[in-house]
């Protein structure tokens, strides 16, 4: 090799390092977003379609999956029944899955008319893509997946439609 090629290939090599160590510290800054975005999750109380209010602070100790979804976002409507069908499946393991609906309340009611689901539905309105950023949701995107083990802490985040069988890997993984 002459050193015009050994000059490209380090340059290259260089090019990818920073890139990797790009992203890993990125992802240590979302993962440290995330834990601090904790603190501020467990005091919320959301109001739910139904009447009443959801709080968080009722599901700490246990495993616990944490949607940001909208009735208005496809991906989001679509995996809702890969959501129900973890919640039916892994509640006698002490999981729980939580829905936290980006919109107004009458078009969250609308929708959960024609789409019952089996786990508690909370309306954080616009204001909860802030709270999704909060928790390493850096785009705001939906739909916004946190998993959280037993101990509070998060496990996993996805951003997209996730599939029931990522659940299961991911729940039994914790």
């Amino acid at each position: 090799m002459n050193r015009r090629s050994w000059l490209v290939a380090g340059a290259g090599a260089a090019a990818a390092a920073a890139g990797v160590g790009w992203q890993l510290r990125r992802e240590r800054q979302h993962q440290e977003q995330a834990e601090r975005g904790l603190a501020s999750l467990w005091p919320l109380r959301f109001p739910r379609p139904e009447g009443g209010e959801l709080a968080l602070a009722d599901f700490r100790g246990r495993p616990l999956l944490i949607n940001f979804w909208a009735p208005w976002c496809p991906p989001c409507v679509k995996e809702l029944p890969a959501l129900n069908r973890f919640q039916k499946a892994f509640a006698a393991q002490g999981w729980q899955v939580v829905g936290l609906a980006i919109d107004e309340p009458p078009p969250v009611r609308a929708f959960l008319k024609k789409l019952p689901l089996d786990f508690p539905v909370g309306i954080a309105g616009f204001a909860g893509a802030d709270l999704s950023r909060r928790l390493g949701n850096a785009d705001g995107a939906l739909p916004f997946t946190v998993i959280l083990d037993a101990a509070g802490h998060v496990a996993r985040r996805q951003l997209g439609e996730s599939q029931y069988e990522d659940l299961v890997r991911w729940a039994k993984a914790i």
